[in-house]
């Protein structure tokens, strides 16, 4: 897909694997467009590491979705089904795992250091890194599952328009054509 083409969609879904870097590329292509981003961890994380039950979830990206535009950037799949009829555009970060696993061990680490606010003024510990719900343990459960979900999208001509990016270089590229 030709980046002109990108910049007729309004309706964009930033889908890949825990560590990809959905959520800085969601930023600033929403920063490059104009078009509002809704970091998805703020929809669906209470303070304290709760989650936000399923059915708020839903009813969240559901009025989201509602909008004429819109970027989301998500690892979830709960609530898919709300999206996908609705989104013009799925730009699929699938990257490799030693990648992905290596960014977001760095990045948990950095967070676990400067105990910076992560959404919702939730904080990243060293007890969280290493339980068995741990965003690391997340991402060996569902690293597979992703990946074959952004390839069956991109071969599917029924379903909603699909760039997948396989590496950072293409990421970079094609924000950088994104006008």
């Amino acid at each position: 897909m030709e980046n002109a083409q990108v910049a007729a969609k309004n309706r964009i879904l930033l889908y890949g694997v825990t560590g990809a870097g959905k959520s800085t590329l969601a930023a600033r292509l929403s920063a490059r467009t104009g078009i509002p981003w809704h970091h998805v961890d703020d929809l669906t994380w209470q303070p304290g590491w709760i989650p936000t039950p399923l059915d708020e979830q839903r009813r969240r990206v559901a009025a989201i979705c509602a909008g004429d535009q819109w970027i989301l950037d998500t690892a979830y799949s709960a609530w898919l089904d709300l999206v996908l009829p609705r989104v013009e555009l799925v730009v699929a970060l699938d990257l490799p795992r030693a990648l992905t696993l290596a960014r977001l061990l760095r990045r948990t680490a950095a967070r676990i250091v400067d105990g910076k606010p992560v959404c919702n003024g939730n904080r990243e510990t060293l007890r969280n890194a290493l339980s068995r719900d741990s965003i690391i343990a997340w991402h060996f459960r569902t690293f597979s599952a992703k990946r074959r979900r952004m390839r069956a999208w991109e071969a599917d001509s029924d379903g909603p328009d699909v760039v997948r990016l396989t590496s950072p270089r293409a990421v970079k590229e094609f924000l950088a054509r994104t006008p």
